[in-house]
């Protein structure tokens, strides 16, 4: 903590802080916004990843954090690795730099140029998730709450210590889809207030309980994949946590049939083989490990996405069959 003894806690508020951007997707997108909308701070600079070749065509197609960059007037970096612009950050002499789902760990020799540290926008509450898929986490696991955290960045992966912290309780039907945007706006809105505090010496970086922490990997589209044999609640919240990618799939006939949406409370039904379908009164509902569930939504492979009440108009030869039967081929699961 020698880094946070060295500064001098009681001063006055400065305005045009010198604030270099670094961040990537649409979750960085509101924190961007709010920090050019505020007279407070001034942003020297945007440091994004590199345009990406998209599809066949190899189209190059830009994060959306340069597109707001670039339309504010702003200068954009985007190296291969961060460590490479390591002088060109130096001579931009910021004050501050805020990172908001980059994608790159940042160096120690980046980390100690601003004079106020790197501060991130982390999607969790800090330190159980920390990681990669820390918004989807909450929903997996069945939380009741998740929320953000404005941390000074560390060496370490999420492991700096926190500045603030604002919960929001997460709803029966919370999908990654919903859930994302309202992370994005409260961590837009949590980080300026906390910026503010933080340069008047108003709040101090609190170190975190290591022994609270849990790490979190990188969803693959494979993760999409439900295993019948699970139980309902758990496949539940896998649905919602897979959307909007890689989404859940199983395989009938051959094809993929992706699950979009389910009813969030399992049916105490346990008389059929794991991936059997059947009728519930008017329901299309599947067999679980534990419990069944029944399916509201779904999409079979070149078909559009459709509720269970029109797919069953043409498709009622599934009900009494097993999904997920070994793949003939491979699964379509783009």
């Amino acid at each position: 903590m020698e880094f946070y003894s060295s500064i001098a806690w009681k001063r006055k508020i400065m305005p045009n802080l010198k604030v270099l951007f670094l961040g990537t997707p649409t979750f960085a997108l509101d924190s961007l916004s709010a920090l050019l909308n505020d007279d407070f701070f001034k942003v020297v600079g945007v440091v994004t990843q590199p345009d990406k070749a998209i599809g066949r065509s190899n189209k190059l197609v830009t994060p959306p954090i340069k597109d707001l960059a670039l339309k504010n007037g702003l200068n954009v970096f985007q190296p291969v690795k961060i460590k490479d612009a390591l002088e060109t950050i130096q001579a931009l002499k910021p004050d501050i730099i805020i990172v908001v789902a980059y994608g790159q760990i940042i160096p120690d020799t980046i980390l100690q140029i601003p004079k106020y540290g790197c501060i991130n926008v982390h999607g969790s509450l800090l330190p159980k998730y920390r990681g990669a898929a820390v918004v989807q986490a909450p929903i997996i696991n069945g939380d009741p709450e998740t929320g953000v955290t404005i941390m000074v960045m560390d060496s370490g992966l999420d492991t700096g210590p926190i500045l603030s912290q604002e919960k929001i309780s997460l709803a029966p039907n919370e999908t990654t889809a919903l859930l994302f945007p309202k992370l994005s706006k409260l961590g837009a809105s949590l980080l300026v207030r906390t910026i503010k505090k933080y340069i008047a010496g108003q709040i101090f970086p609190k170190p975190q309980d290591n022994t609270r922490a849990s790490k979190v990997g990188l969803i693959n589209k494979v993760d999409g994949l439900i295993n019948w044999s699970d139980s309902a609640t758990a496949i539940e919240r896998q649905i919602r946590a897979m959307n909007p990618w890689p989404m859940t799939f199983t395989n009938w006939q051959d094809k993929t049939l992706k699950i979009i949406a389910a009813k969030s409370v399992p049916l105490n039904i346990n008389q059929y083989e794991p991936g059997e379908t059947f009728m519930h009164y008017d329901d299309f509902a599947v067999q679980c490990g534990i419990n069944a569930l029944i399916i509201t939504e779904l999409q079979l492979e070149g078909k559009n996405a459709m509720t269970s009440t029109n797919f069953l108009m043409g498709n009622s030869k599934i009900i009494h069959q097993i999904l997920g039967k070994p793949f003939d081929k491979p699964p379509i699961i783009g």
